[in-house]
């Protein structure tokens, strides 16, 4: 924001008395009625991550419900869950190309508008078809909701001291909506059924509508092509090798080594490899080889889809868990959640300081640490009944992997990529978080216990572990570096 000029001016005419000082207009930047503006305007532009962090997380306490209300097939149910961030993952940066090209205001209104819509047909879905259709439709309207919402938050702070307070209120108010999802979930599932979760979000999106039409529009600039094979190749491989997970974990689909299983892997392989080749040679690549082949830029995605992968299906895996083995309603299977859920509503602000005084490097290998802490913790849940005091353990573990590890890798992504991948590289590392949380979802999700999950934690994330301290920063090249931007 330009700041007011001051109210009085010397003047090269002497006065024979001082001129009263204006009353400030009630338009004038700090007055109440600008400022009451400024949290309208900023609570209109959040919402809509809101919307997309609390439609990642409301249906995981509702699971069973769908499951004794719609009796879907067993490798069907997860999809329920997955087909939102999958989609969600896979036309972020299309989502973010799309927002440039047509304008960030128009791209927000229309996406706010899809998501209240579809949320209502996936309340009135009749079988599990149409809900995964549904949620794969409302992962697209996601997809255009995050970007567009974030280049709005740019362009309304220009002042960098202002941009990065309102990126953490942001990011402050998102976590709000992945602890509420469980909660609130629970709480709509006791009062009238799983399809309640899904007509909470009309009102939202159409009160953030409303506040949307006051905003004023970025300029569009002109931006690349898309590319539109790298797009279908990273969304149909992620899709592919999601469902090949969960396959492996239903029951009779043959297990891992099943061809339910084995097909849909390696034909999401094959789209990895395509997805290379086609990179190559592409004049304007999704992701370009040049930003993959930074040493930092890998850790920070990495750390990413890791702190993804262990908090999102956790958070999944608590949910479902805690209603079967201890028998509790999905309400208090929600407040169950809270020590994995609410930390993220509180730690960004302090996340920030962290990163701001240590650098991204140390912050990431903390959370790392956390993920295979987390892990561990899960190994000694045995048997149906684990003790509350280590499954609170576990989950905090799981908190602190996802509030240090995702807004350390956004720093850590800021500080690697080039400036003329800025952009792409934040739209990247964003497609790999989602990645993260759909694969959390299939892989955690489908184990029959906590301490099979334990151990796949951990061994996901001590890789990770090693990949931060070892190769964080880089060996050669790149000129002197700022020690607190390792």
């Amino acid at each position: 924001m330009t700041t007011a000029p001051p109210l009085l001016s010397p003047s090269p005419s002497p006065s024979p008395s001082p001129s009263p000082s204006p009353s400030p207009s009630p338009s004038a930047p700090g007055s109440p009625a600008s400022r009451v503006r400024a949290g309208l305007t900023f609570a209109g532009i959040a919402a809509g991550n809101l919307l997309v962090l609390l439609d990642t997380s409301v249906l995981n306490v509702a699971v069973p419900d769908v499951q004794s209300s719609l009796r879907p097939a067993a490798a069907a149910l997860p999809w329920a869950v997955d087909a939102y961030t999958v989609v969600f993952a896979g036309l972020l940066l299309a989502g973010g190309v799309v927002a440039d090209r047509w304008g960030a205001r128009r791209v927000y209104g229309w996406a706010l508008g899809l998501f209240a819509v579809l949320s209502a047909v996936c309340a009135a879905a009749p079988g599990i078809g149409w809900l995964i259709g549904g949620r794969a439709l409302l992962g697209a309207a996601g997809a255009g909701l995050v970007p567009a919402s974030l280049a709005l938050l740019i362009h309304l702070n220009p002042d960098p001291g202002r941009r990065t307070r309102a990126i953490g209120a942001w990011t402050a108010l998102s976590g709000l909506g992945a602890a509420a999802g469980p909660v609130l979930g629970g709480a709509l599932v006791e009062l009238g059924g799983w399809r309640l979760a899904f007509l909470v979000n009309p009102p939202i999106a159409l009160a953030a509508l409303l506040l949307a039409r006051r905003l004023p529009a970025p300029p569009v600039r002109a931006v690349r092509a898309l590319d539109r094979p790298g797009l279908a190749l990273c969304t149909a491989g992620l899709g592919l090798l999601t469902f090949g997970l969960v396959e492996a974990g239903a029951a009779g689909s043959g297990g891992w080594g099943g061809p339910a299983a084995l097909v849909p892997v390696g034909a999401a392989l094959l789209c990895f490899a395509a997805l290379a080749a086609v990179e190559r040679r592409a004049v304007a690549p999704v992701l370009p080889p040049a930003l993959l082949a930074l040493p930092r830029v890998r850790v920070a995605m990495v750390a990413a889809a890791v702190s993804c992968f262990g908090y999102f299906g956790g958070l999944y895996l608590f949910a479902v868990r805690l209603q079967h083995g201890y028998g509790l309603s999905p309400l208090e299977a929600g407040l169950a959640s809270l020590p994995i859920a609410f930390p993220v509503c509180v730690m960004p602000f302090f996340t920030g300081r962290l990163v701001a005084r240590y650098g991204p490097r140390p912050v990431l290998l903390a959370g790392m640490s956390a993920g295979v802490l987390a892990g561990l913790l899960l190994t000694l849940c045995g048997g149906p009944h684990p003790p509350v005091p280590l499954l609170v353990a576990a989950e905090l573990a799981l908190a602190a992997t996802g509030t240090l590890s995702i807004p350390g890798a956004a720093a850590a992504m800021a500080v690697a990529a080039p400036p003329e991948y800025a952009a792409t590289g934040q739209g990247a590392l964003n497609g790999v978080r989602q990645a993260g949380s759909a694969l959390g979802v299939a892989v955690l999700g489908a184990l029959a216990t906590l301490p099979a999950a334990g151990w796949v934690l951990a061994g996901v994330a001590l890789p990770a572990v090693l990949l931060v301290s070892g190769r964080g920063r880089p060996r050669r090249g790149g000129g002197p570096q700022n020690p607190r931007n390792d």
